[in-house]
């Protein structure tokens, strides 16, 4: 599996994200620009000891990152408000679960050109804004991980 943070913002977030891809063997990939140095401190501390045990890899912007991707390279846009809830997709291995910027979400182009290939985590209290990144990126990458019987598991 692959999990895609597009222009992510805390760090703390993007620290755990990559604990939870160190303990699921997924590879990361981080779109800029951030909001935040990747030497910051609260990155390496929310991720402790697990940055050398993670394959990620850091992309300039968007177009950088699907140019250099296989041909027919799958995507899945998690963001509030979309038609389909992430349980009902059916993902693969090598499929790429893609993140928006925490104070944003992804962007209005990325959502309309994918519109199929968009997931929603259901929320039930109307006035909570939103969930926080690094959750969402568990809840989903984890119902992927088991749609794929929990593969590699130690």
């Amino acid at each position: 599996m692959n999990v895609v943070l597009v222009e992510p913002e805390i760090p703390p977030n993007t620290g755990n994200v990559a604990r939870l891809c160190s303990a699921t063997k997924t590879r990361l990939h981080l779109i800029e620009p951030f909001g935040f140095k990747l030497d910051d401190a609260q990155l390496k501390r929310a991720g402790m000891d697990y940055w050398q045990h993670v394959e990620w890899h850091r992309w300039g912007n968007w177009s950088a990152f699907q140019s250099a991707l296989p041909a027919g390279a799958r995507f899945w846009f998690v963001e509030q408000g979309a038609g389909l809830r992430y349980d009902e997709a059916r993902f693969g291995p090598d499929d790429y679960l893609v993140f928006g910027r925490e104070t944003a979400g992804l962007p209005t182009s990325l959502m309309e050109a994918n519109r199929e290939r968009c997931l929603r985590i259901p929320m039930f209290n109307a006035e909570a804004r939103s969930l926080n990144l690094s959750n969402c990126v568990a809840l989903v990458l984890y119902e992927a991980i088991r749609q794929q019987g929990f593969a590699g598991e130690i």
